[in-house]
């Protein structure tokens, strides 16, 4: 079952063609800069998995450039992020990408589809160890997105549509 993310990462590197195909809207291109993305090992994505702002909601999902189904639900992230900024919530994308694709592939598929997003990337081999520190029921697949706050935590192992992800993120709100 832990090794279905690395199934995952096989069948997707063989569609891997399909992610170029895949546009966000235009209103979603404005500049941002992610020269300088945050590489991190688990330890260090901890801390984006259980913030402590009292007032936020966050929004976590793990996905990848090689992932279609990621690919296809990343300009609804970007959406959530623009819609509720002043709503304390807080979106954080989690990349899987492999490390020597950072420069090659993840920066120019960042600044092509203008994310504004936090990205950070995961670079952590230990998957057995870390996938069930996310979530104890996580096969591994992606996408996955958590959305916690002070009361709450949920851990969703699909890809979501705009509507799906909203009408989740507003029970967090609700609950504040």
């Amino acid at each position: 079952m832990k090794y279905a993310f690395f199934i995952v990462v096989i069948v997707s590197l063989s569609f891997g063609n399909v992610t170029h195909k895949l546009n966000f809207s235009e209103d979603l291109t404005s500049e941002t800069s992610h020269d300088s993305l945050k590489v991190v090992d688990f330890n260090g994505l901890e801390k984006y998995l259980s913030r402590k702002d009292p007032n936020k909601t966050y929004v976590v999902n793990f996905w990848a450039t090689w992932c279609a189904p990621c690919v296809k639900e990343l300009p609804y992230f970007e959406q959530l992020n623009a819609e509720y900024s002043d709503n304390q919530v807080e979106v954080v994308l989690v990349s899987l990408d492999f490390p020597r694709q950072i420069e090659s592939k993840l920066k120019p598929f960042l600044k092509k589809k203008g994310v504004k997003s936090e990205v950070v990337v995961l670079n952590d081999v230990d998957s057995n160890t870390w996938i069930p520190k996310v979530d104890e029921n996580w096969s591994g697949a992606i996408p996955a997105t958590i959305i916690y706050n002070k009361k709450r935590k949920v851990f969703y192992e699909r890809s979501f549509n705009y509507q799906e992800l909203e009408t989740e993120l507003q029970q967090f709100i609700k609950i504040e």
